[in-house]
């Protein structure tokens, strides 16, 4: 036993960084997406509420653009997802993957005493579960 935990059971706390980014409720779908390229993330918190109720995806720009609507037009509220999914910042990462893979989300919002605490990506589940199967390979 080597008492390094497997990817699975770290809590998604430990993957919490950067703040979360927003943008204000009355933006446009194209100025989200400038904050999204800017910010280099793949969602956006609408607002500045403390438990948010919209968020943007870059999903929810492209299919703005898809539907041929001009994003600088179209407000984020039109289009932001407003059925959030959520996990608490002690859950594991494997309840977390289960969860958005069941919901079939790229993002999960992490609250802590019920506000906000960051926002998980599939992206860094992945790495997680990569950076397992480096260890286990080496």
């Amino acid at each position: 036993m080597t008492g390094i935990p497997t990817a699975g059971s770290i809590v998604v706390a430990d993957l919490i960084g950067d703040a979360v980014v927003r943008i204000p409720a009355g933006a446009t779908v194209a100025d989200a997406a400038r904050v999204l390229v800017d910010a280099g993330v793949g969602a956006v918190v609408v607002g500045d509420d403390a438990r948010p109720a919209a968020v943007l995806s870059e999903r929810d720009v492209v299919r703005v653009v898809s539907e041929g609507r001009n994003p600088a037009d179209v407000p984020v509220a039109e289009v932001a997802s407003t059925n959030l999914v959520w996990c608490e910042d002690t859950d594991s990462v494997d309840a977390v993957a289960t969860r958005m893979t069941d919901r079939y989300i790229r993002h999960i919002l992490v609250e802590n005493g019920g506000e906000l605490a960051g926002i998980v990506s599939a992206r860094d589940l992945l790495g997680v579960y990569a950076g397992d199967a480096d260890a286990v390979d080496a």
